[in-house]
């Protein structure tokens, strides 16, 4: 079985993280699957890869906090750079002919850039199975009831896709009533639940000897996730530390975050230095471990690291981002109300009251999320859906015939037509 997986990263780590659960949970559970992943992700390299995954490396684009989509390395043009990136996704899928297509987020990709792909398949390769992924929250509803009107997504889902799968609960947030679907999409949905994420080998005792923390100490760990608009949460954390009573023993771990930018980490890192208990890194790509051995952990909301506190039941500060979407803070409010963290707008981000926040939880005492009340199931569900299609593959005849492509729009033309502006061609491009 071949499974392509797209995920397009524009912004921290959070997307390929979450995709690179999914997919060592699927090689564990469907044999003889190959994943060739699709990805724009600078970090991607740094991440662990399980036997059986393989990837792509798109030109990476960014949408920064402003919500401006640019060529994050490359001195190209935004229209550009997707049109090259659509080019190359093309070529991956014809060459790799997946069986299934996971899609991460956007059913149409980033800037249109996988509508030319959904069509080839929909005309050369029909038995291919298109799957659409969602988080449990995209956005307020206002911005993306309009942004799915205005790009047609509802459409795209109707014809392209054959099931979408959201990682969330409809008790915490319905994304059927909260976005408006129309009965076809809504139709489509699967809830699974939020991902479970486990630590890995490293034990949280030896954890805490490796970094020396006494017995006697306790331990936060403050994480912004990929760290590009992390400075003022980490800032604020550090000016906090001198409010604490004198008679508290804290040790604190902070990582930065490979995506922040390298003047602030410099400040940040000399601005620890007067702290002799905090301990600064740039990246792990074993967070959870640390996590699983702190006594509280400060953090933003970001999907992922929401799924780790939740999964260790950890006493948890949590101060989300709000641009360029409120998707985080929609969350952090939300499971604040459930009495399973402290979510702090960052608009009312002051030391004092980090602290304050940070003191509640540390005399709170730990939280065990039992699964009636949070659903921590996606990884196997997704497992066992993906392997129902398996089943429906291998019981399909073998066809074999040849696929006749055709021709590619101009290159003068490629970056309009992928912006929607020229009609497709009548069949699948070529190369």
């Amino acid at each position: 079985m071949r499974l392509m997986v797209y995920s397009h990263d524009g912004f921290g780590l959070g997307n390929i993280r979450r995709m690179l659960a999914i997919c060592t949970q699927l090689l564990h559970s469907i044999p003889d699957l190959s994943i060739l992943m699709l990805s724009g992700s600078p970090m991607l390299h740094s991440f662990r890869l399980p036997k059986g995954l393989d990837y792509i490396k798109l030109p990476c684009l960014n949408r920064g906090t402003s919500g401006e989509l640019f060529a994050k390395y490359l001195k190209t043009e935004t229209a550009e750079t997707v049109a090259l990136r659509s080019q190359l996704i093309l070529s991956a899928i014809s060459s790799f002919k997946p069986d299934v297509l996971l899609v991460d987020k956007k059913p149409y990709g980033m800037r249109n850039e996988l509508q030319i792909s959904l069509e080839y398949l929909r005309s050369e390769r029909p038995n291919t199975q298109l799957v659409l992924l969602l988080r449990d929250i995209l956005d307020h509803p206002n911005v993306t009831i309009q942004d799915w009107q205005k790009h047609g997504y509802h459409n795209a889902i109707q014809r392209f896709y054959n099931r979408v799968l959201v990682v969330g609960s409809p008790d915490v947030f319905d994304v059927r009533q909260e976005y408006q679907f129309p009965a076809a999409v809504a139709e489509k949905v699967q809830f699974c639940g939020y991902i479970r994420k486990e630590p890995d080998s490293k034990n949280p005792a030896l954890l805490r000897r490796e970094l020396e923390i006494q017995p006697d100490e306790r331990f936060v760990l403050v994480t912004p996730g990929g760290g590009e608009d992390g400075y003022s949460l980490i800032d604020t954390y550090l000016s906090g530390l001198s409010q604490l009573p004198s008679t508290l023993k804290l040790r604190s771990l902070i990582i930065c975050g490979s995506e922040m930018p390298a003047e602030q980490q410099t400040a940040l890192v000399e601005k620890a230095s007067r702290y002799p208990r905090v301990q600064m890194g740039e990246f792990t790509d074993d967070l959870i471990s640390y996590m699983a051995a702190a006594d509280a952990v400060v953090a933003m909301g970001g999907y992922n690291t929401t799924c780790e506190i939740l999964s260790l039941g950890k006493r948890a500060v949590v101060v989300p981002r709000i641009k360029p979407s409120q998707e985080q803070w929609l969350r952090a409010e939300r499971l604040s109300a459930l009495g399973l963290l402290d979510a702090i707008h960052p608009d009312h981000l002051t030391p004092e009251g980090l602290m304050r926040s940070l003191m509640r939880q540390l005399n709170a005492p730990k939280r065990i999320i039992p699964n009636t009340q949070i659903d921590l199931s996606a990884l196997p569900r997704i497992a066992q859906y993906i392997r129902t299609l398996r089943v429906k593959k291998e019981c399909q005849p073998a066809k074999n015939h040849l696929i006749k492509l055709r021709t590619m729009p101009k290159l003068s033309d490629r970056s309009a037509w992928i912006n929607g502006q020229l009609s497709a061609p009548a069949r699948s491009p070529t190369f």
